[in-house]
């Protein structure tokens, strides 16, 4: 699974409420919540025709889906969804998230234990890219080889582990695995998909893909990305699937929070996925007439406040653990969220839909206790001088907060923070920084104290080593591609977390999940926060199954829509 770090910096929100007036629907604790349902009912007819205008929050920054600046969601929801062939699909089955193949394969694929661990995608025979080729084994074997043997990757996880593709029969591709991979129904899938190898090979990928391309093996193409304005996608006419209803939709792009509602309000965009702002919630709550919404807290989103486990001083356990006891996280997330039903923090590393591998009551201790707070300093040789505030050998245990600049709901958080732990004795500041700063080089640079983001899974299995292995931490080794940035190195962690990899036993790989969450949560690497509750506004001139998609956003199915 690839987990994307703050892809886009997409935050959301979502229930059930009629005329938009939000409902505080109970969400569970641990990020759990309630089936979150459409408020309109799929029609039995879907009109065809018509021009769909939906508010973008941001411009993704390419387009090319494997490369390390392929981090933005908003470039996952406008373009690589509805273009890219996946062999499975996330699928909602009895309140979980399952894996089911999608219409590119024939079937479930074979799977041979071994060793070696031996993978056969039987394909579609209908299925073809918009040109009209075949979609091939051919195009598994480029995409692996890309991935695993690229420049310049966003993430490795799973196609380093494969040996080779064979190709030799174009509707068969044999994948043969160099050690056990778990995780492998998220490969040829997830944030990737499958590429075409006839069209790309033996150029240059990403000088080909990243200001967008011509070409689909999905419902939808991309017409034009005009830089700074909107994507435009119009039906595949070669689309073995679905046919979209719309003549055309437009992702505008309206970076503004504020000034998206209004355009959704005046009716210029006629949906928005807006993320879970104070404004956002209190003009949902002041009512938007037409229209219709929903919230979930089942989302793929974990906001935490990472450490930087290398850098004073959080380079100690025991203030690691002292401001897990200093912050009162219900009173955080109640003031966040409360309006929505969220009043419950995280106590996982895991985003809710990863709750059938996950510890979900990992971090439950770490609750408002000052008296915690001065035991764990006191012992580790802090004391508190005339002002109040910890030191040790003449050096404060001052705190510098970076998230992303103009986030008002996380501005919101630090300011909380900071009276908070103002109050056991910790100085705090805020450093806020352009997302592209602070994902693209000072997060993975070890260039922070602690970092107030989200991480953001794009598959369905734990890439918890990804995050925490001690051999992911950026180093010049690893080309400085390792996804460790909190510089967590905990040897017990290893383990257990490259059993969560490679085993192929969904129950192993669940006990070993648990087990390293009690060791990351003792250590307290991160502190989780809240779920970050996924908003979905529609007008009601929009018919179909609307309903949110964890990874692909409410999206998801745009080939299934009408305008009335």
């Amino acid at each position: 699974m690839k987990r994307a770090s703050e892809r886009s910096g997409y935050l959301r929100i979502a229930t059930v409420a009629a005329v938009i007036a939000l409902v505080g629907a109970a969400c569970g604790s641990s990020g759990s919540s309630k089936k979150s349902t459409s408020t309109s009912a799929a029609p039995v007819n879907v009109p065809n025709g018509g021009t769909l205008v939906i508010g973008a929050e941001q411009e993704p920054d390419v387009a090319d889906w494997i490369d390390a600046n392929a981090g933005a969601s908003w470039g996952t929801w406008t373009m690589m969804a509805e273009t890219m062939p996946r062999s499975f699909e996330m699928v909602k089955e009895n309140g979980d998230w399952v894996y089911k193949p999608g219409i590119l394969l024939q079937g479930e694929p074979t799977l041979q234990a071994g060793p070696p661990q031996v993978v056969t995608y039987k394909i579609n025979p209908q299925a073809k890219w918009s040109d009209g080729v075949p979609i091939t084994s051919s195009d598994y074997k480029y995409t692996w080889d890309q991935v695993a043997n690229g420049k310049s990757i966003y993430d490795r996880t799973g196609y380093q582990d494969i040996q080779g593709v064979d190709d030799s029969k174009p509707d068969t591709a044999v994948v043969t695995f160099k050690k056990s991979y778990g995780g492998w129904k998220g490969l040829f899938g997830g944030q990737y998909g499958v590429f075409p190898s006839h069209l790309l090979q033996g150029k240059d990928r990403d000088a080909e893909m990243k200001n967008g391309y011509t070409w689909s093996g999905g419902p939808w193409l991309i017409q034009s990305w005009q830089k700074g304005v909107s994507v435009t996608l119009v039906p595949n006419p070669n689309y073995w699937g679905q046919k979209p209803h719309l003549d055309k939709v437009i992702f505008q792009f309206v970076p503004d929070t504020a000034s998206e509602f209004q355009a959704f309000k005046t009716g210029q965009v006629q949906a928005i996925y807006p993320q879970p702002q104070p404004d956002a919630v209190a003009a949902i709550q002041g009512g938007l007439p037409d229209a219709n919404a929903s919230y979930t807290a089942d989302t793929a989103n974990l906001e935490a406040l990472w450490f930087n486990n290398a850098k004073f001083p959080f380079d100690s356990k025991a203030v690691r653990q002292a401001v897990g006891y200093a912050l009162d996280r219900n009173a955080i997330v109640q003031r966040l969220f409360g309006a929505l039903g969220v009043k419950s923090p995280m106590n996982t590393l895991d985003p809710p839909i990863l709750k059938a591998f996950t510890d979900t009551s990992a971090w439950v201790q770490y609750k408002l206790d000052l008296k915690k707070v001065d035991q764990l300093m006191t012992a580790d040789g802090w004391a508190r001088g005339s002002d109040g505030l910890w030191a040790k050998n003449g050096k404060r245990a001052d705190i510098e907060i970076k998230t992303t600049q103009g986030n008002k709901r996380r501005e919101l958080t630090e300011q909380i923070i900071q009276d908070q732990l103002k109050a056991a004795g910790f100085n705090v500041t805020t450093n806020n920084q352009k997302a592209g700063d602070l994902f693209g080089t000072q997060l993975p640079a070890g260039d922070f104290v602690v970092g107030l983001y989200a991480q953001v899974a794009t598959q369905l299995d734990p890439a918890d080593c990804a995050l925490f292995c001690s051999s992911n931490i950026p180093t010049a080794a690893n080309g400085n591609s390792g996804q460790n940035w909190q510089r967590v190195n905990i040897p017990a962690v290893d383990p257990l977390l490259s059993t969560v990899d490679q085993s192929l036993d969904l129950s192993s790989r669940a006990t070993a999940d648990k087990q390293a969450m009690k060791v990351l949560a003792d250590n307290n690497v991160a502190l989780p926060i809240d779920p970050l509750p996924n908003i979905l506004l529609w007008s009601k001139r929009i018919v179909g199954n609307i309903s949110d998609h964890p990874v692909y956003s409410m999206f998801w199915n745009m080939e299934t829509w009408g305008l009335k």
